[in-house]
């Protein structure tokens, strides 16, 4: 008889986990922007603006800019 599910569930990852730079992250860096200037920026709020239904955006930026069709729930 064969065995369902996944024989390694509950065991150690054997590969380290590697951090993962979002789209969203490597826009502000090249836009070279700090946290504090996301709001102001209006180059960083076009690209969000059209790239929102398919890029991770922070949703605070997201509602600060009023962009309430992302599916965001107030």
């Amino acid at each position: 008889m064969k065995r369902r599910g996944n024989p390694n569930w509950g065991k150690p990852e054997s590969a380290p986990v590697v951090p993962v730079v979002t789209e969203f992250e490597k826009t502000v860096n090249e836009y070279k922007l700090a946290p504090d200037q996301y709001l102001q920026s209006s180059r960083l709020r076009e690209w969000a603006q059209r790239n929102m239904k398919s890029k991770f955006i922070p949703e605070a930026l997201l509602k600060a800019w009023g962009f309430h069709d992302a599916g965001i729930e107030d």
